[in-house]
């Protein structure tokens, strides 16, 4: 297995499929700006509506109702804001209710100020409090303006599944609005946003196997919108302007449509995952799975090891050929306490690793990585033999 690398950072990014890179290259020979009314023009638009059908078709929406965004934190800043439209009218949102294990694009709030967030606890598997939301919910003073709820679908630590069903009556019992973070969700669980799933949806191509840069805000209806983040030539309806990234939308529209028809795979992929956490507990059996006490995506495990700094022995995996991640990625390399494990009551001194993986991960992958934990677990016993 020299020279071998094991990719176990799904979560963090997927691998680009090649149906991806196929729809990519392919439309990097489409020269002309998709607004345009020529013949060259018409063929520039057509790959954009495809792939606005492909994301659509994912999440069970209506193509009409996606609006494509340079990535998932765009998204998230666009849509966490108090200025609303419906029609002509302006829609005030008033409070922000987020969850304390969220993405930070959604903890931090957006564009409401820190007095105007609030923030609902979780248990110890990181499920969001039910009875808190409501409460809270119950408080607010509609006159000032409408609630919005704003919560993952999964979380990219622990994989740990919301009961989203459960939030969208909670919240629409409320009055408010509902935006749910489906970034992590997406292709790994059923989304139907027909069936009232959200009002709102964020999603991110490079997540399913599309390229980077590349996002989507999906509504289930075009009644109410956000104000737009980006004002410019009317692209998107409006709803955000600048000229699109098609090669970009390309490659996102044809992971959509892989990660739909992946769903089938996700039996295999749960396999897996299952094979990794025996390993750990086979190899370190002191270690802590974090969130099993709750649905988790079927491609993601999250665990400690006592007496070990995640970050060392992050770095130990990857000399050993294993890619994974001590915590999420998303800080530009920044590794440091979990926010997340703070929020399930963990404190903020415990790391973890967390193993991210997709349908193309194999038995050689799994090898690499039982490699990889038993030097880590070796090294481990030698010290406290020696102590």
């Amino acid at each position: 297995m020299a020279g071998m690398r094991a990719y176990l950072d799904y979560n963090a990014s997927a691998p680009l499929l090649a149906a991806a890179r196929e729809a990519m290259v392919a439309a990097l020979d489409v020269a002309a700006n998709p607004s345009s009314v020529h013949t060259e023009g018409r063929a520039a638009r057509r790959l954009i509506e495809t792939a606005r059908r492909d994301v659509a078709a994912l999440v069970n929406a209506r193509p009409e109702h996606v609006v494509f965004t340079s990535g998932a934190t765009e998204a998230a800043s666009t849509l966490l804001t108090s200025d609303w439209q419906m029609g002509r009218g302006s829609v005030r949102m008033s409070r922000l209710f987020v969850s304390e294990a969220d993405h930070p694009c959604l903890l931090n709030g957006g564009h409401f100020p820190a007095a105007q967030v609030t923030r609902i606890g979780v248990d110890a598997d990181g499920i969001a409090d039910l009875d808190a939301l409501a409460a809270a919910l119950a408080r607010h003073d509609k006159a000032e303006g409408l609630p919005l709820v704003a919560i993952h679908a999964a979380n990219n630590e622990t994989g740990v599944i919301q009961p989203i069903d459960r939030i969208a009556g909670i919240a629409r019992g409320a009055g408010g609005v509902l935006v749910v973070d489906a970034v992590q969700a997406a292709g790994r669980v059923s989304i139907d946003l027909s069936a009232g799933y959200a009002d709102y949806l964020i999603l991110s191509s490079h997540k399913i196997g599309g390229p980077k840069g590349v996002g989507a805000i999906v509504a289930a209806s075009d009644l109410m919108m956000p104000k737009p983040l980006i004002n410019g030539g009317g692209q998107e309806k409006g709803h955000r302007g600048g000229t699109e990234n098609l090669a970009a939308i390309a490659g996102f529209g044809a992971a959509a449509r892989e990660a739909l028809t992946g769903l089938q795979a996700m039996d295999a992929v749960r396999h897996r995952r299952d094979e990794i956490e025996a390993i750990v507990k086979m190899l370190v059996p002191d270690a802590e799975i974090f969130g099993t006490g709750a649905p988790r995506l079927a491609n993601t495990t999250f665990f400690a090891i006592a007496g070990i700094k995640a970050e060392t022995a992050q770095i130990a995996f990857d000399l050993a050929g294993v890619a994974l991640s001590a915590g999420s990625a998303c800080s530009s390399g920044k590794v440091g306490p979990s926010h997340v494990l703070k929020a399930m009551g963990y404190g903020e001194s415990l790391g973890a690793l967390r193993v991210s993986i997709g349908a193309a991960t194999g038995a050689e992958d799994i090898e690499l990585f039982r490699t990889a934990l038993a030097a880590i677990a070796a090294r481990r016993a030698n010290r406290e033999k020696a102590a």
